[in-house]
């Protein structure tokens, strides 16, 4: 058996005035993921519990799962698993955005999709003013998505042995500063312990950023300071092979996803292209499920250009990624997937992103599946209203894996 996930992130959104009061998922010519309805069946899944930030990081977990609740421990640390950064026991990772902040106002939590080599000279720039010796450590990431790590024995890695008091802890709360565009920072600054310290952190890269614009004359871009959010300390998961016997790979261009496939043991699949955002080389990632598919049972795409549309607040670039991924992606993938003999594909995105909001939101996401043992329902789209009125429903969304895969594993381990 063959099985296949197509992720479009955030794509789950509200009727759009611009789109005649329709959703995005409505509006959108998606033929190939009404085909999967047709053939199949369609329902819906909750992915963030309600007292859980909505986010990949945990929609992500849920989606292909692992129940949140129980696992979920922070993003951060997740991406931190993506760039090969071994974390200790009493280690911290620190999601560090590079961000536009003007006259107190989150601009851009992007710094305007800052170019991959400025990003890098900035956080080489924060590095250096830490020094050697600091208990802390800056990463750079890809492009604004970056990190900063917290060892309080002095940089030493350790694998065993009981926790010390943490500077920080499950308090300490911190806002991702894409939920906060247009509004003023202040009213969302880290706060419980250890938040003295992220502000400290912040408010020195302001001053840095500032000195070398006025030092050196090239600026930092659109650049204007760091925001820390998404803390947290390492994960532990049963490997997917091991809790489900299936051999899974994934093709992202986010960390986070990166993150979590390597956590399952899962084969990271690269595409050149592929860019976390609206211009990705959507035909490039279908190429690259299905090849994919000829040594591995279970081929995971994560597309976020869905999610980045919906955080610009652009309808339009939300409707041109679904329509990217229905024609270059689920298309070419459900053609394959039934070459292979038995087979189950399965759509579904991690959380909701609302136009309106610009942010993550919660509630339900539209599922669509088909393949072998499932039988159709007698719908005919794949889209929010439509999956609002199947009687498919998983309340918790980590037992959605385990319906796809028809295995009882969650009763045990989920």
């Amino acid at each position: 058996m063959k099985y296949a996930l197509v992720i479009p992130d955030g794509a789950a959104d509200e009727p759009q005035q611009d789109a005649g009061g329709l959703t995005p998922l409505q509006a959108a010519r998606t033929p190939h993921m009404d085909t999967v309805v047709r053939r199949g069946l369609t329902g819906r899944a909750v992915h963030v519990p309600a007292d859980l930030p909505s986010g990949s990081d945990v929609g992500l977990m849920s989606l292909l799962g692992y129940d949140p609740v129980r696992f979920h421990t922070g993003r951060a640390p997740i991406e931190a698993v993506a760039q090969g950064i071994a974390l200790g026991d009493d280690d911290w990772a620190i999601r560090c955005n590079l961000v536009t902040v003007i006259d107190g106002c989150m601009r851009s939590f992007t710094a305007e999709q800052v170019a991959n080599d400025e990003a890098r000279r900035l956080i080489g720039l924060l590095q250096e003013d830490l020094g050697s010796e600091s208990s802390w450590k800056y990463f750079p990431g890809v492009s604004y998505r970056n990190l900063l790590v917290y060892r309080p024995r002095g940089g030493a890695v350790a694998e065993t042995g009981a926790s010390r008091k943490s500077l920080f802890s499950d308090s300490t709360s911190s806002t991702p500063p894409h939920d906060i565009l247009d509004q003023s920072t202040a009213d969302f600054l880290p706060n419980g312990p250890g938040s003295d310290d992220l502000r400290e952190f912040m408010s020195r890269s302001e001053e840095l950023f500032a000195m070398r614009t006025g030092d050196q004359g090239d600026g930092c871009g659109s650049a204007t300071q760091t925001w820390l959010w998404g803390l947290g300390r390492r994960p532990r998961l049963t490997g997917f092979l091991e809790r489900f016997g299936v051999r899974g790979a994934v093709v992202t261009a986010v960390d986070l996803a990166r993150g979590i496939g390597r956590l399952l043991g899962w084969t990271i699949v690269d595409v050149d292209g592929a860019t976390g955002y609206l211009d990705t080389d959507y035909a490039a990632k279908g190429q690259a499920a299905i090849h994919s598919l000829e040594d591995h049972d279970l081929v995971v795409v994560h597309v976020e250009a869905t999610d980045e549309a919906s955080h610009e607040g652009d309808i339009g670039a939300k409707l041109e990624a679904l329509e990217q991924i229905d024609e270059k992606i689920v298309g070419p993938l459900h053609e394959c997937l039934q070459g292979h003999g038995d087979y189950r594909l399965l759509i579904s995105p991690d959380h909701p992103t609302l136009l309106r909001t610009r942010t993550h939101g919660h509630g339900t996401v539209p599922i669509a599946a088909c393949g072998s043992g499932l039988n159709p329902d007698d719908q005919g789209h794949y889209d929010d209203v439509t999956a609002g009125t199947a009687p498919l429903v998983f309340e918790r969304g980590h037992e959605l894996m385990p319906w796809l895969l028809d295995t009882a594993a969650f009763d045990e381990v989920g």
